[in-house]
């Protein structure tokens, strides 16, 4: 049996070897390392694939999320309201910039943002929502653009998730998470769905006012070359990446599709075990499964992960501490972040490996091993 990785992207290169590298070299022919032919061709593909109208590459996905809220115009003390229980970059880049972090609470089947705790946090100083589409699971798109279009407030998606997933309208309309708000944000890192092979990010909006501002600030500022007409940043997807991530977004819908089929391995071996709840899946969108992520019912979490790293079998804690609990943001603690759903899923939480290259007879194992620990 292969060795189990919580993420097997050398296996998955190797499947694709031949077209990557090639991709690559023709990078090394043409000398054109930033803003080369393939990144100009990865934003056609990405925009073709995710159907909107307009990709803004950049360096990273921390970087796509203070690209976007630099170019809606938020203020120092503008409100954004975010869950938690999510991956610190959500939030930090509220802070750089200035703005105050307002956190909610999720949902405990889906781990997304709780409808209910996001109309709660809304007051005049709210600005923008920053729905996360955590672990591959879609937030609940409709009701929050509702409620955004209802308080004038913008909507920026932190998609870094959850890229490939399909939400569906209660008018049967099918659209990808990251282009339902005004602006979605996503993260090339090498662990993700489609990941490259170093860091990378890319912006998506529909509107053209929106993705100059964007085109501008990740280039310095500029809207013609030495002519800075905003404060921006230096973020570049370059070339070499973009090339990898050409290739590996044709395979994409197959990779989310093999997460998907390890999601449903685990959910029959985990059925008849009480102490496991395995993630929920709403009924108004595809999974992709970036993390498959269980609840541990009445066990010692600790132990339980020891048993499994004893029998080499990965195991993560996605995320030990939420957002309003970090020291980062103590100065800003307020009384109202009372975030029950968030504070029990924080210890209450296990990741399991899931990843494209995985074959039954790891997930065997793995199950196994999971199983033996209750006996």
């Amino acid at each position: 049996m292969r060795k189990i990785q919580m993420v097997d992207t050398k296996n998955q290169y190797l499947a694709i070897q031949s077209e990557v590298d090639q991709a690559i070299q023709e990078v090394l022919d043409s000398a054109a390392y930033i803003n080369g032919k393939a990144v100009k061709d990865f934003i056609q593909n990405l925009s073709t694939y995710l159907g909107v109208e307009y990709v803004i590459p950049c360096a990273n996905g921390t970087d796509a999320l203070q690209i976007a809220m630099m170019a809606l115009g938020l203020e120092p003390g503008d409100e954004v309201i975010t869950p938690s229980f999510t991956y610190i970059a959500t939030t930090e880049v509220v802070a750089l910039l200035k703005l105050k972090p307002v956190f909610v609470d999720v949902d405990p089947i889906t781990f997304c943002m709780d409808i209910e705790s996001l109309q709660k946090a809304i007051t005049p100083k709210t600005k923008a929502i920053v729905p996360v589409h955590l672990y591959g699971q879609a937030a609940p798109m409709e009701q929050i653009m509702e409620i955004a279009k209802a308080h004038h407030l913008y909507v920026i998606e932190d998609n870094a998730q959850a890229i490939g997933c399909d939400y569906t309208f209660s008018n049967g309309v099918i659209k990808k998470t990251g282009t339902i708000g005004h602006i979605g944000a996503t993260s090339f890192y090498p662990s993700k769905n489609l990941g490259a092979f170093g860091d990378g990010g890319a912006l998506f909006t529909h509107d053209k006012v929106l993705a100059d501002k964007m085109n501008m600030i990740a280039n310095h500022g500029q809207s013609a070359r030495y002519y800075h007409d905003v404060v921006g940043c230096n973020s570049r997807l370059d070339s070499i990446q973009a090339a990898i991530l050409n290739i590996k977004l044709k395979h994409l819908d197959k990779y989310n599709a093999a997460r998907q089929q390890v999601a449903k391995y685990y959910d029959a071996a985990f059925a008849q075990l009480e102490a496991i709840i395995p993630p929920g899946a709403a009924n108004y969108s595809t999974h992709v499964y970036h993390q498959y992520t269980i609840q541990l019912k009445g066990v010692d979490r600790a132990a339980f992960m020891a048993h499994l790293i004893g029998k080499e079998i990965p195991c993560m804690i996605y995320y030990p501490v939420p957002g309003h609990l970090q020291k980062m943001f103590g100065e800003q603690k307020n009384a109202d972040w009372n975030l029950p759903v968030t504070d029990q899923l924080t210890s209450c939480v296990c990741s399991l490996p899931v990843h494209t290259e995985m074959d039954e007879v790891q997930l065997l194992y793995i199950v196994e091993g999971i199983k033996s620990f209750f006996k």
